[in-house]
Protein backbone atom coordinates (compact mmCIF):
# COMPACT_ATOMS: atom_id res chain seq x y z
CA UNK A 1 0.00 0.00 0.00
CA UNK A 2 1.55 3.29 -1.13
CA UNK A 3 1.41 6.08 1.43
CA UNK A 4 2.33 9.72 0.91
CA UNK A 5 3.43 10.84 4.37
CA UNK A 6 3.28 14.53 3.45
CA UNK A 7 -0.47 14.26 2.85
CA UNK A 8 -0.85 13.16 6.49
CA UNK A 9 1.00 16.17 7.88
CA UNK A 10 -0.89 19.31 8.92
CA UNK A 11 -0.48 22.16 6.41
CA UNK A 12 0.87 24.57 9.00
CA UNK A 13 3.58 22.04 9.92
CA UNK A 14 4.44 21.49 6.26
CA UNK A 15 4.93 25.25 5.94
CA UNK A 16 6.54 25.72 9.34
CA UNK A 17 9.89 27.48 9.41
CA UNK A 18 11.58 26.01 12.48
CA UNK A 19 13.39 28.07 15.07
CA UNK A 20 17.07 28.39 14.16
CA UNK A 21 19.29 28.29 17.25
CA UNK A 22 22.90 29.39 17.47
CA UNK A 23 23.92 25.73 17.36
CA UNK A 24 21.99 25.28 14.11
CA UNK A 25 24.06 27.98 12.47
CA UNK A 26 27.42 26.80 13.87
CA UNK A 27 27.86 23.13 14.72
CA UNK A 28 31.50 23.00 15.82
CA UNK A 29 32.70 22.13 19.35
CA UNK A 30 35.73 24.40 19.48
CA UNK A 31 35.95 28.16 19.40
CA UNK A 32 35.17 31.35 21.29
CA UNK A 33 31.38 31.21 21.54
CA UNK A 34 29.83 34.66 21.57
CA UNK A 35 26.75 33.78 19.53
CA UNK A 36 24.07 32.46 21.93
CA UNK A 37 23.93 35.09 24.69
CA UNK A 38 25.21 32.49 27.16
CA UNK A 39 26.92 33.37 30.42
CA UNK A 40 30.67 32.95 29.81
CA UNK A 41 31.22 31.55 33.34
CA UNK A 42 30.40 28.19 34.87
CA UNK A 43 30.41 24.48 34.02
CA UNK A 44 26.83 24.32 32.73
CA UNK A 45 26.73 27.65 30.93
CA UNK A 46 26.48 26.34 27.35
CA UNK A 47 23.35 25.20 25.55
CA UNK A 48 23.30 21.48 24.74
CA UNK A 49 23.45 19.91 21.29
CA UNK A 50 19.85 20.44 20.06
CA UNK A 51 19.97 17.22 18.02
CA UNK A 52 21.80 14.96 20.51
CA UNK A 53 24.17 13.74 17.77
CA UNK A 54 26.46 11.71 20.03
CA UNK A 55 23.57 9.71 21.48
CA UNK A 56 22.06 9.11 18.05
CA UNK A 57 25.43 7.87 16.80
CA UNK A 58 25.60 5.37 19.68
CA UNK A 59 22.03 4.20 19.08
CA UNK A 60 22.72 3.89 15.38
CA UNK A 61 25.71 1.64 16.05
CA UNK A 62 23.76 -0.39 18.61
CA UNK A 63 20.69 -0.98 16.43
CA UNK A 64 22.10 -0.72 12.90
CA UNK A 65 19.64 2.07 12.12
CA UNK A 66 20.83 5.33 10.46
CA UNK A 67 20.91 8.44 12.63
CA UNK A 68 18.51 10.13 10.19
CA UNK A 69 15.87 7.62 11.34
CA UNK A 70 16.25 8.47 15.03
CA UNK A 71 14.62 11.22 17.13
CA UNK A 72 15.18 11.84 20.83
CA UNK A 73 12.50 13.42 22.98
CA UNK A 74 12.07 14.72 26.50
CA UNK A 75 10.63 11.36 27.53
CA UNK A 76 8.38 9.25 25.32
CA UNK A 77 5.58 11.63 26.25
CA UNK A 78 7.15 14.31 24.03
CA UNK A 79 7.39 11.76 21.20
CA UNK A 80 3.67 11.05 21.64
CA UNK A 81 2.66 14.71 21.91
CA UNK A 82 4.62 15.71 18.80
CA UNK A 83 2.80 13.04 16.80
CA UNK A 84 -0.45 14.86 17.60
CA UNK A 85 1.03 18.25 16.72
CA UNK A 86 2.47 17.06 13.42
CA UNK A 87 -0.39 14.95 12.07
CA UNK A 88 -3.68 15.88 13.79
CA UNK A 89 -5.78 18.93 12.92
CA UNK A 90 -7.46 20.09 16.18
CA UNK A 91 -11.22 19.75 16.17
CA UNK A 92 -11.19 17.70 12.98
CA UNK A 93 -8.94 14.64 13.08
CA UNK A 94 -9.13 11.54 15.27
CA UNK A 95 -6.80 9.00 16.85
CA UNK A 96 -7.56 5.47 18.01
CA UNK A 97 -6.24 3.57 21.02
CA UNK A 98 -6.86 0.03 22.26
CA UNK A 99 -8.32 0.07 25.76
CA UNK A 100 -7.15 -0.49 28.39
CA UNK A 101 -3.79 1.12 27.63
CA UNK A 102 -1.34 3.86 28.59
CA UNK A 103 -3.23 6.95 29.73
CA UNK A 104 -1.05 9.61 28.10
CA UNK A 105 -2.52 8.96 24.65
CA UNK A 106 -5.87 10.22 25.94
CA UNK A 107 -4.31 13.13 27.82
CA UNK A 108 -2.39 14.24 24.72
CA UNK A 109 -5.53 13.91 22.62
CA UNK A 110 -7.43 16.17 25.03
CA UNK A 111 -4.60 18.73 25.19
CA UNK A 112 -4.42 18.88 21.40
CA UNK A 113 -8.23 18.94 20.97
CA UNK A 114 -8.28 15.70 18.96
CA UNK A 115 -11.10 13.17 19.15
CA UNK A 116 -10.05 9.88 20.77
CA UNK A 117 -11.64 6.58 19.77
CA UNK A 118 -11.28 3.94 22.49
CA UNK A 119 -11.40 0.51 20.88
CA UNK A 120 -11.87 -2.18 23.53
CA UNK A 121 -9.52 -5.15 23.49
CA UNK A 122 -11.17 -8.57 23.80
CA UNK A 123 -11.10 -10.80 26.89
CA UNK A 124 -7.55 -11.89 26.02
CA UNK A 125 -6.50 -8.23 25.69
CA UNK A 126 -6.08 -8.64 21.93
CA UNK A 127 -7.48 -6.77 18.90
CA UNK A 128 -10.66 -8.05 17.26
CA UNK A 129 -9.72 -7.36 13.65
CA UNK A 130 -13.20 -7.85 12.19
CA UNK A 131 -14.59 -5.16 14.48
CA UNK A 132 -11.63 -2.88 13.79
CA UNK A 133 -11.72 -3.03 9.97
CA UNK A 134 -14.39 -0.31 9.40
CA UNK A 135 -12.32 2.20 11.40
CA UNK A 136 -9.31 1.77 9.11
CA UNK A 137 -11.14 3.53 6.26
CA UNK A 138 -12.02 6.67 8.24
CA UNK A 139 -10.26 9.54 6.39
CA UNK A 140 -10.11 11.63 9.56
CA UNK A 141 -8.45 8.88 11.58
CA UNK A 142 -4.82 10.01 11.54
CA UNK A 143 -3.04 7.89 14.14
CA UNK A 144 -3.49 4.43 15.66
CA UNK A 145 -1.58 4.01 18.93
CA UNK A 146 -0.53 0.47 19.86
CA UNK A 147 1.25 -0.15 23.14
CA UNK A 148 3.05 -3.49 22.89
CA UNK A 149 3.80 -4.95 25.37
CA UNK A 150 0.71 -3.22 26.62
CA UNK A 151 0.41 -1.20 29.80
CA UNK A 152 -1.36 -2.11 32.10
CA UNK A 153 -2.13 -5.62 30.79
CA UNK A 154 1.48 -6.69 30.13
CA UNK A 155 0.85 -8.79 27.02
CA UNK A 156 2.23 -8.28 23.52
CA UNK A 157 -0.36 -7.25 20.95
CA UNK A 158 -0.91 -9.51 17.93
CA UNK A 159 -1.95 -8.67 14.35
CA UNK A 160 -0.04 -5.39 14.20
CA UNK A 161 1.17 -6.31 10.71
CA UNK A 162 -2.42 -6.34 9.47
CA UNK A 163 -2.91 -2.76 10.64
CA UNK A 164 0.36 -1.67 9.02
CA UNK A 165 -0.72 -3.25 5.74
CA UNK A 166 -4.25 -1.84 5.73
CA UNK A 167 -4.18 1.58 7.41
CA UNK A 168 -3.13 4.69 5.47
CA UNK A 169 -2.56 6.85 8.52
CA UNK A 170 0.24 6.80 11.11
CA UNK A 171 0.78 3.60 13.08
CA UNK A 172 2.48 4.51 16.35
CA UNK A 173 3.87 1.47 18.21
CA UNK A 174 4.88 2.23 21.79
CA UNK A 175 7.58 -0.27 22.78
CA UNK A 176 8.45 1.06 26.23
CA UNK A 177 8.68 -2.52 27.56
CA UNK A 178 10.11 -4.30 24.50
CA UNK A 179 13.43 -5.12 26.19
CA UNK A 180 11.59 -7.47 28.56
CA UNK A 181 9.71 -9.21 25.73
CA UNK A 182 10.67 -12.23 23.61
CA UNK A 183 8.95 -10.53 20.66
CA UNK A 184 11.02 -8.71 18.06
CA UNK A 185 10.90 -4.92 17.92
CA UNK A 186 9.15 -3.25 14.99
CA UNK A 187 11.93 -0.64 14.74
CA UNK A 188 13.59 -2.69 12.00
CA UNK A 189 10.38 -2.42 9.94
CA UNK A 190 10.52 1.36 9.47
CA UNK A 191 12.20 0.89 6.08
CA UNK A 192 9.15 -1.12 4.93
CA UNK A 193 6.42 1.15 6.31
CA UNK A 194 6.76 4.93 5.73
CA UNK A 195 3.82 5.53 8.10
CA UNK A 196 5.37 3.66 11.06
CA UNK A 197 6.68 5.32 14.22
CA UNK A 198 8.25 3.09 16.87
CA UNK A 199 8.68 4.66 20.28
CA UNK A 200 11.11 3.35 22.91
CA UNK A 201 12.52 4.72 26.15
CA UNK A 202 15.50 4.78 28.48
CA UNK A 203 13.12 4.75 31.47
CA UNK A 204 12.43 1.03 31.82
CA UNK A 205 15.08 -1.57 30.94
CA UNK A 206 17.85 1.05 30.93
CA UNK A 207 16.89 2.21 34.42
CA UNK A 208 17.00 5.93 33.56
CA UNK A 209 13.45 7.07 34.34
CA UNK A 210 14.55 10.27 36.12
CA UNK A 211 16.52 11.39 33.04
CA UNK A 212 13.42 11.56 30.82
CA UNK A 213 14.71 10.54 27.38
CA UNK A 214 12.49 8.82 24.84
CA UNK A 215 13.29 7.58 21.35
CA UNK A 216 11.40 7.50 18.05
CA UNK A 217 12.45 5.37 15.09
CA UNK A 218 10.76 6.30 11.82
CA UNK A 219 11.33 7.21 8.18
CA UNK A 220 13.77 10.03 7.50
CA UNK A 221 10.84 12.16 6.36
CA UNK A 222 8.91 11.75 9.61
CA UNK A 223 12.04 12.39 11.69
CA UNK A 224 12.55 15.68 9.82
CA UNK A 225 9.05 16.79 10.83
CA UNK A 226 9.76 15.81 14.44
CA UNK A 227 13.01 17.79 14.42
CA UNK A 228 11.43 20.94 12.97
CA UNK A 229 8.47 20.84 15.37
CA UNK A 230 10.24 20.16 18.68
CA UNK A 231 11.54 22.92 21.02
CA UNK A 232 15.15 23.84 20.17
CA UNK A 233 16.91 22.37 23.24
CA UNK A 234 14.54 19.64 24.36
CA UNK A 235 17.09 17.47 26.22
CA UNK A 236 19.50 19.03 28.71
CA UNK A 237 23.25 18.42 28.59
CA UNK A 238 23.06 16.77 32.02
CA UNK A 239 20.59 14.24 30.69
CA UNK A 240 22.51 13.71 27.47
CA UNK A 241 25.66 13.00 29.48
CA UNK A 242 23.80 10.52 31.67
CA UNK A 243 22.55 8.61 28.61
CA UNK A 244 26.02 8.58 27.02
CA UNK A 245 27.44 7.14 30.24
CA UNK A 246 24.80 4.40 30.27
CA UNK A 247 25.57 3.53 26.64
CA UNK A 248 29.21 2.76 27.44
CA UNK A 249 30.03 -0.91 26.82
CA UNK A 250 30.61 -1.81 30.48
CA UNK A 251 27.31 -0.24 31.52
CA UNK A 252 25.38 -1.86 28.66
CA UNK A 253 26.49 -5.23 30.02
CA UNK A 254 25.09 -4.34 33.43
CA UNK A 255 21.77 -3.36 31.84
CA UNK A 256 21.60 -6.79 30.18
CA UNK A 257 22.28 -8.49 33.52
CA UNK A 258 19.59 -6.41 35.22
CA UNK A 259 17.04 -7.42 32.57
CA UNK A 260 17.84 -11.11 33.15
CA UNK A 261 17.45 -10.64 36.90
CA UNK A 262 14.10 -8.86 36.48
CA UNK A 263 12.77 -11.60 34.20
CA UNK A 264 13.87 -14.33 36.65
CA UNK A 265 12.31 -12.43 39.52
CA UNK A 266 9.10 -12.06 37.54
CA UNK A 267 8.82 -15.85 37.23
CA UNK A 268 9.30 -16.28 40.97
CA UNK A 269 6.87 -13.47 41.72
CA UNK A 270 4.17 -15.02 39.53
CA UNK A 271 4.69 -18.43 41.17
CA UNK A 272 4.33 -16.91 44.63
CA UNK A 273 1.31 -14.82 43.67
CA UNK A 274 -0.51 -17.83 42.22
CA UNK A 275 -0.21 -19.61 45.57
CA UNK A 276 -2.13 -16.88 47.37
CA UNK A 277 -5.85 -17.42 47.98
CA UNK A 278 -6.64 -13.72 47.44
CA UNK A 279 -5.26 -13.87 43.87
CA UNK A 280 -7.80 -15.11 41.33
CA UNK A 281 -5.61 -14.81 38.25
CA UNK A 282 -2.24 -13.63 36.97
CA UNK A 283 -2.21 -12.42 33.38
CA UNK A 284 0.56 -13.25 30.86
CA UNK A 285 3.28 -10.61 30.89
CA UNK A 286 6.02 -9.64 28.42
CA UNK A 287 6.88 -6.58 30.53
CA UNK A 288 8.56 -5.84 33.87
CA UNK A 289 5.26 -5.98 35.72
CA UNK A 290 2.43 -8.40 36.39
CA UNK A 291 -1.30 -7.71 36.26
CA UNK A 292 -3.27 -9.71 38.82
CA UNK A 293 -6.97 -10.10 39.47
CA UNK A 294 -7.88 -10.25 43.16
CA UNK A 295 -10.98 -10.44 45.34
CA UNK A 296 -11.09 -6.81 46.44
CA UNK A 297 -8.50 -4.61 44.74
CA UNK A 298 -9.26 -1.37 46.59
CA UNK A 299 -9.09 -3.01 50.00
CA UNK A 300 -5.90 -4.98 49.29
CA UNK A 301 -4.25 -1.87 47.84
CA UNK A 302 -4.95 0.09 51.04
CA UNK A 303 -3.62 -2.75 53.18
CA UNK A 304 -0.38 -2.75 51.19
CA UNK A 305 -0.04 1.03 51.44
CA UNK A 306 -0.40 0.75 55.22
CA UNK A 307 2.67 -1.52 55.12
CA UNK A 308 4.58 0.94 52.88
CA UNK A 309 4.36 -1.42 49.90
CA UNK A 310 3.17 0.64 46.96
CA UNK A 311 1.73 -1.01 43.85
CA UNK A 312 -0.72 0.37 41.25
CA UNK A 313 -4.46 -0.05 41.79
CA UNK A 314 -6.00 -0.53 38.32
CA UNK A 315 -9.52 -1.32 39.57
CA UNK A 316 -10.87 1.79 37.84
CA UNK A 317 -9.55 0.47 34.51
CA UNK A 318 -9.83 -3.33 34.85
CA UNK A 319 -12.17 -4.60 37.57
CA UNK A 320 -10.38 -5.81 40.70
CA UNK A 321 -6.96 -5.74 39.07
CA UNK A 322 -3.64 -4.65 40.55
CA UNK A 323 -0.46 -3.95 38.59
CA UNK A 324 2.73 -5.03 40.35
CA UNK A 325 6.14 -3.87 39.13
CA UNK A 326 8.92 -6.43 39.57
CA UNK A 327 11.28 -5.11 42.23
CA UNK A 328 14.50 -6.37 43.77
CA UNK A 329 14.44 -9.90 45.25
CA UNK A 330 14.08 -8.37 48.71
CA UNK A 331 11.23 -6.08 47.65
CA UNK A 332 9.35 -8.92 45.97
CA UNK A 333 9.68 -11.15 49.06
CA UNK A 334 8.40 -8.31 51.26
CA UNK A 335 5.37 -7.90 48.97
CA UNK A 336 4.52 -11.61 49.19
CA UNK A 337 5.07 -11.61 52.94
CA UNK A 338 2.58 -8.75 53.41
CA UNK A 339 0.04 -10.31 51.01
CA UNK A 340 0.16 -13.58 52.97
CA UNK A 341 -0.92 -11.70 56.09
CA UNK A 342 -3.95 -10.15 54.38
CA UNK A 343 -7.12 -12.11 55.00
CA UNK A 344 -10.16 -11.59 52.77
Amino acid sequence: MKIDTQKLVRKNILNLKPYSSARDEFKGDNGIFLDANENPFGDLNRYPDPYQRKIKKKLSELNQIPTDNIFLGNGSDEVIDLAFRIFCEPGKDKVLTFAPTYGMYEVSANINYVELIKFDLNDDFQIDLETLKPYLNDENLKIIFICSPNNPTGNSIKNIEYILENFKGIVFIDEAYIDFSPEESFKNQIKNYPNLIVSQTFSKAWGMASVRVGIAYASEEIIKFYSKTKPPYNISQLNQNAILETLKEENKNQVSENIKLILNEKKLLIQNLEQLSLVNKTFPSDANFVLVEVENADWIYQKLVAENVIIRNRNSVIKNCLRITVGTPEENLKLIEVLKRIKI
